[in-house]
């Protein structure tokens, strides 16, 4: 017995690795080239002759309906697997970006970059890759897999920006769009490293007999639960405002597309220790005392950003410190619904959670293009974003951080 059990423990050990090394691969090419969104603004919109808000509206489209297709795309990886999801996102997510290399009316830049883009996302991001560590890695793993799926992330948002400044410079906008869609194909061979077939490991909250329905209708009917995706459309708001309208802002105040780069990869470079360390925070500590001061932090952060002068040195340290809070609430959050609730229906209650993020998305998105064409400037967008901040940590603060109270079965 000990001969045989000493034998597995590195195979599981390298199988662990296998899985979190593939999700993480996911998350990084998945969330690599929708953060460089806001680099394609200027360009398209100065060669088809659109405002800003045309560009606005199909990035504001693909963040609502990434968010929208979460829980119809967990729902499936919790009943059939999760490598067809992946696969099936990778390759809409990767038409979108071919098709938007073509779009010459905002009709079909709307199609391409909003609804293909979108759904794609929906089925291959970092939702999934979340949940599905939450199925396959022990107990032990999870929060520092979370952790490490969300910097993954970050670290494509801090690879793919100075990418995409530099191919769009070299070989222009089109082919830069080319080059994305063809390297997120790697998705699919990846995507096998992660396959689950719907279990879930055993948790203090798991139900293996609970139906789709009434994990649906215990979820809603749950405060702490409402509370939590209440809070989390701030995220959204923040994190799609600031990847799609940051550059032409920074533009606006006579800062350079370099530095425009260098800033949204600074936000990547900095979340990656953000995500990590909350991460593994996330199982130490209170989760909503986190998020409560991760809220309340970016509030701040972005209220200095404002009020300074404009200039590559506020820009670097602003990407520094918004980077830090930028998705480490989402180790945080994920647990809470694995906590609350187990990991059978994980991916499902995860995606209603990240539905309501990207409600804020597409308000961050669209707002930020319809005041600024109503207006000239992005302030007023600026000034909610940093109030929402504080809303959001007020209503985290109720959460009750323990597992849901399910009768026990009546036996014979």
């Amino acid at each position: 017995m000990n001969a045989a059990s000493t034998s597995r423990a590195p195979i599981a050990r390298a199988s662990t690795w296998l899985i979190v090394v593939a999700g993480c691969l996911i998350a990084m090419l998945t969330f690599g080239p929708r953060s460089t969104a806001g680099f394609f603004l200027l360009p398209m919109s100065s060669e088809f002759g659109w405002g800003r808000d045309v560009f606005g509206l199909a990035l504001a489209l693909q963040n609502l309906l990434w968010g929208l297709g979460s829980p119809f795309a967990g729902a499936i990886a919790d009943r059939f697997g999760t490598v067809k999801v992946l696969c099936a996102g990778a390759i809409v997510y990767a038409g979108g970006l071919a098709l938007m290399s073509v779009a010459i009316t905002p009709g079909l830049l709307h199609l391409s970059a909003g609804v293909m883009v979108g759904f794609g996302l929906s089925a291959c991001s970092f939702n999934l890759v979340l949940a599905a560590f939450g199925k396959l890695l022990p107990d032990r793993w999870r929060s520092l897999g979370f952790g490490a799926g969300t910097a993954a992330g970050s670290f494509g948002q801090f690879l793919f920006p100075p990418l995409a400044t530099g191919l769009i410079g070299s070989v222009g906008w089109q082919e830069t769009l080319v080059i994305f869609a063809v390297v997120l194909l790697l998705v699919i061979p990846l995507s096998f490293a992660l396959a689950t077939r719907g279990t879930a490991t055993p948790t203090t909250a798991s139900a293996p007999t609970q139906s789709l329905g009434a994990a649906l209708s215990e979820a809603f009917g749950h405060p702490s639960y409402v509370f939590l995706v209440l809070g989390f459309f701030t995220c959204g708001f923040q994190l799609a405002f600031v990847t799609v309208h940051m550059p032409a802002y920074l533009a606006d105040n006579g800062i350079t597309p370099a530095v425009g780069g260098t800033t949204l990869a600074l936000i990547g470079l900095f979340n990656i220790v953000g995500s990590l360390s909350a991460g593994a925070l996330a199982s130490r500590f209170s989760r909503k005392w986190m998020l409560a001061f991760i809220y309340a932090a970016r509030g701040v952060a972005i209220a200095a950003f404002v009020l300074a002068p404009v200039s590559p040195m506020s820009c670097f340290v602003f990407g520094a410190a918004i980077g830090l809070l930028w998705l480490s609430t989402v180790p945080p959050t994920s647990g809470l619904v694995m906590l609350m609730f187990g990991t059978r229906y994980m991916a499902m209650l995860y995606g209603f959670a990240f539905f309501s993020h990207q409600v804020g998305g597409f308000l961050g998105v669209y707002l930020g293009g319809v005041l600024y064409e109503m207006t000239g400037s992005y302030g007023v967008v600026w000034w909610l974003s940093v109030a929402l901040s504080f809303a959001s940590a007020a209503i985290n603060l109720p959460i009750r951080e323990r597992p849901v109270v399910r009768p026990l079965p009546v036996t014979a």
